[in-house]
């Protein structure tokens, strides 16, 4: 599942404002060095928001949001797939499957941002909008699952990643950590 429909209308509810999910943009330049270096013909705002990466690139963008009615319809694969403030406010059991959702949907790379404090947002029941609040070493874990990683950038509280999706061999090995990091999880 990637998202529960609790939490769909959670966010929805903080969409509507229009001061929610505005700052894609902030990643336009660098999204731009990626198109370029990829020779992308197609990016996927993966949780696009307010849709303000779509604005600042053209049409060159499709956009991706559950939680926003017309973005909602289940997205195509992209040679690049941008993901930028959205991983860490997946609900923590749909993690795994938004995971999941990103390989499959990303050809030939994909970008992601995460933030690793809380937000300064809340949802309407209370909770802090940052429902995974994780080091780079948790997030790397899972991403490994997935992706290779071209390059790791520490930011402010916040990381950026170019990552490349698993093929062949490697993705099964990939299958691999993520099945027995589950079988140690789980207790006895």
């Amino acid at each position: 599942m990637l998202i529960s429909q609790t939490y769909r209308a959670l966010n929805s509810a903080l969409h509507e404002g229009g001061k929610y999910g505005r700052h894609g943009d902030k990643w336009a330049d660098q999204v731009r060095i990626l198109v370029d270096r990829y020779q992308v013909r197609s990016v996927l705002d993966y949780g696009c928001g307010q849709g303000s990466l779509g604005r600042a690139l053209g049409p060159i963008v499709r956009e991706y949001d559950p939680a926003i009615a017309g973005k909602d319809s289940a997205p195509v694969p992209a040679d690049l797939v941008v993901c930028t403030d959205v991983l860490e406010h997946i609900e923590p059991d749909c993690l795994s499957d938004v995971l999941a959702h990103l390989y499959a949907l990303s050809r030939t790379a994909c970008f992601v941002v995460i933030s690793t404090r809380q937000a300064q947002k809340f949802l309407a029941d209370g909770r802090n909008a940052h429902l995974i609040v994780e080091d780079d070493d948790f997030w790397r874990e899972r991403l490994l699952d997935h992706f290779i990683v071209r390059e790791w950038i520490p930011l402010d509280r916040e990381f950026a990643a170019v990552l490349e999706p698993l093929r062949g061999g490697a993705a099964l090995r990939g299958l691999g950590r993520k099945f027995w990091r589950e079988v140690f999880r789980k207790p006895r």
